[in-house]
């Protein structure tokens, strides 16, 4: 007869009535970890005192690791064994001071049948708003059902009062009565090359090259083909030690002339000696290097888009690929030719680039490009993270912040930019932002997502401002002073709406020369999307 061995099945903890269950997804990175340690402590304990508050008590589901000093889940298997300890329908709370990968949850999150709250604290020094908002679209991508509150302590009331709605009812409901579905387009010269460009996006097909999907746990950013594939958006997979590789064939004096175009246009090199912490100019010719390595790439390819992964694969291996990625959305850069020098690559025109290869900056992007260009319009595109924001003045002003890669345009020319070394906590090679402050101007901003299987995407419109150089230093310090900085005040929408209805850390961001044409602009593009099937919602003031 024969004997199998019948594996016994784990069973959870029963629940234990009056306790709230909490979880702290952290990074991959030891030295981010170990950094944010002492400010996640802190939100863990100011969100304690508030559920203790109505008299309910806080079990804290993982310890801190004697070896690595902090209590941050810092992998997926960790992730998993750490939800073996939950009772499967306790209320359950995911706390996030810092930015994080979401992939090191959503395993056990998919699993759990009780109440999910996610809670971040109202910080710009360390961006637990951002992984808030990206474990936020994980879920949503997912269907898992889910709650979001922030706060800077948990001490305000409008915090408090969510939380005791959430203890009460499992679930918190927050205002998105700025969102509303596109309406049937009135005939328009606008509505008509939105529908045109995009049956020739369907007809002619785009391929976007992806350099290693999947960046920093990012789920939410990955779209299988069979939802690109109907936009007529197909992937070209690339992996990154290939870019490597052709970076090894780009001479010295290719990335020298990569380098004396960019100081003959104005841009501002931070430089300095150690390269631990320093931005040198080795770092620099290393992403000289990948800038023109990137360009040949996608020349070999016919690429319409490109995405650079960098994080994780890349960080150990050359310098960061920010100011690379800045170059390339910018219609006026340095030349490249092809590796026998008889043509330019990309004359005169942005190569798009979606950082973290986010494939909803992808699409968005790629959208974008085409309306913009069709217009007669700079189509320079970019993403930021929806970092953190405060009042000042009459407006709400939200910053914009992402890890130094937008279009020189953006900041008003390279002139206006600078370049900086990246944070060694999170780029151990360093490497050089492109960064400024981005120009006054009228924006429009969008978000394309995956909700219920299907692409969707939000439309909005925004105001860069210009705040004193005192405010925008201070803002500068209280997030990363490297990074470039968009202050964007947004039409019709306030902070907590934005918040809670934004499917995704980043938020694509394009200038036009007035707010007129940014209204007819976002027509067309509204007008696109719908022609290619995506779901369309405007947000807030948007005249269509």
């Amino acid at each position: 007869m024969t004997t199998y061995a019948i594996p016994q099945l784990h069973e959870p903890p029963a629940l234990e009535r009056g306790v709230v269950y909490t979880v702290a997804s952290g990074d991959l990175r030891l030295s981010a970890n170990t950094t944010c340690w002492p400010v996640q402590q802190q939100l863990e304990a100011d969100f304690a005192t508030a559920v203790e508050a109505q008299g309910w008590t806080v079990w804290r589901a993982h310890g801190i690791d004697p070896d690595t000093g902090h209590g941050f889940i810092d992998s997926q298997r960790r992730g998993i064994e750490v939800f073996r300890s939950i009772p499967k329908d306790a209320p359950l709370v995911v706390v996030e001071a810092v930015w994080q990968y979401s992939h090191h949850v959503l395993a056990g999150l998919r699993s759990h049948e009780g109440p999910i709250l996610v809670v971040a604290n109202w910080s710009g020094r360390f961006p637990g708003l951002v992984g808030l908002l990206n474990l936020a679209g994980s879920m949503t991508k997912a269907g898992i059902d889910y709650s979001i509150l922030w706060s800077e302590d948990f001490t305000d009331e409008w915090a408090r009062n969510g939380l005791k709605t959430w203890l009460a009812d499992g679930r918190v409901t927050h205002d998105q009565s700025h969102v509303r579905d596109l309406p049937q387009l009135p005939a328009s010269a606008e509505s008509e090359l939105g529908r045109a460009l995009a049956e020739q996006l369907r007809r002619d097909k785009a391929v976007v090259g992806v350099f290693d999907e999947g960046c920093m746990g990012m789920y939410n950013a990955i779209f299988d083909d069979e939802l690109l594939n109907p936009l007529g958006i197909y992937k070209e997979r690339l992996s990154q030690s290939a870019l490597v590789a052709e970076m090894s064939r780009v001479s010295d004096g290719e990335a020298e002339a990569v380098y004396t175009w960019l100081k003959d246009a104005g841009l501002t090199f931070h430089l300095g000696a150690d390269e631990a912490t320093e931005l040198t100019e080795a770092q620099l010719r290393s992403q000289f290097r990948m800038y023109v390595a990137a360009l040949r790439i996608a020349d070999d390819f016919g690429l319409d888009a490109v995405g650079i992964q960098y994080q994780q694969g890349l960080k150990d291996t050359v310098p960061a690929s920010d100011l690379v990625e800045g170059l390339l959305n910018n219609r006026d850069r340095p030349p490249v030719t092809s590796r026998d020098g008889s043509r330019e690559l990309y004359a005169g025109e942005p190569l798009p680039h979606f950082n973290e290869v986010d494939w909803g900056v992808a699409v968005d992007a790629l959208v974008t490009n085409r309306v913009w260009n069709a217009m007669g319009l700079d189509p320079a595109t970019t993403l930021h993270d929806v970092r953190w924001g405060e009042t000042y003045g009459d407006d709400f002003v939200w910053v914009f912040e992402i890890s130094g890669s937008v279009p020189a345009s953006h900041n008003g020319g390279y002139d206006k930019s600078y370049s900086m070394r990246q944070p060694p906590m999170f780029f151990p090679l360093g490497g050089g932002t492109l960064s400024g402050v981005s120009k006054p101007g009228e924006v429009v901003w969008s978000r394309v997502f995956i909700m219920d299987g299907v692409l969707h995407v939000d439309l909005g419109r925004a105001s860069a401002v210009e705040l004193p150089a005192g405010e925008t230093q201070r803002r500068l310090e209280a997030t990363d002073k490297q990074w470039p900085i968009m202050h964007a005040v947004l039409h019709g929408i306030d902070r907590d709406q934005f918040m809670a209805r934004h499917k995704a850390n980043h938020v694509n961001v394009v200038y036009a020369p007035d707010a007129e044409t940014a209204d007819r602009a976002l027509t067309a593009k509204a007008a696109m999307f719908d022609a290619l099937g995506v779901r369309v919602h405007l947000c807030g003031d948007v005249a269509v």
